[in-house]
């Protein structure tokens, strides 16, 4: 059942100052991760809550193409990831800082691809403004969060990356191929928020 934006918000008050283990997508790279930060937009809208995402550009260095939270890789002047995770959604898809209600942390999400990622949710109220980077995001969409939250929406799939078989989230969606780190802390904040640690 869709959580009502009080349960959400109930939910990180309770977690506030837990310890949490990683989600660890599979097999690490030996060099040390690079830590980064994703935003997960949660929209509320009157019609029902939504899900702020990207689809990156086809030339990028890393996940080139593939549908995104807004964020990116910590710099040295960010004081902490959530300022990262606020920057990097007002420089790629212009989600003013005002507009968000940042409830807290996910697990941090250790990827195959050399991130560590620290998950940021927020609330972001309407209207959006959006202002794309063109160089980084191609497009911007916005699935129902009732949909992204319902198990039956989701599959494991798995390719070959690096010579091994790795397993993945898959979610798609009107068109879009929701899949991978984003796709696996989709699955995160639905655990999180159904109070099961297991993801």
């Amino acid at each position: 059942m869709m959580p009502t934006l009080a349960a959400i918000r109930e939910c990180f008050v309770r977690a506030a100052g837990s310890a949490v283990r990683p989600v660890v997508e599979g097999d690490l790279p030996a060099a040390p991760l690079v830590p980064a930060a994703v935003l997960i937009p949660i929209v509320t809208r009157e019609s029902g809550m939504t899900m702020l995402l990207t689809q990156r550009t086809a030339h990028l260095r890393d996940h080139a193409g593939q549908v995104s939270f807004p964020g990116g890789r910590c710099e040295p002047e960010d004081r902490d990831p959530v300022f990262t995770a606020l920057r990097e959604a007002y420089e790629e898809v212009g989600v003013d800082p005002a507009q968000v209600e940042v409830l807290g942390c996910l697990p941090t999400y250790l990827t195959t691809t050399g991130f560590r990622i620290t998950p940021v949710v927020g609330l972001v109220t309407p209207p959006l403004n959006l202002r794309l980077d063109d160089f980084e995001v191609a497009e911007a969409f916005e699935p129902p969060l009732d949909f992204l939250l319902d198990p039956a929406n989701r599959r494991r799939e798995s390719i070959e990356y690096r010579g091994a078989l790795r397993e993945y989230w898959a979610m798609p969606w009107k068109g879009y191929y929701i899949w991978g780190a984003t796709a696996g802390m989709l699955v995160s904040l639905q655990h999180f928020l159904a109070g099961d640690d297991a993801a």
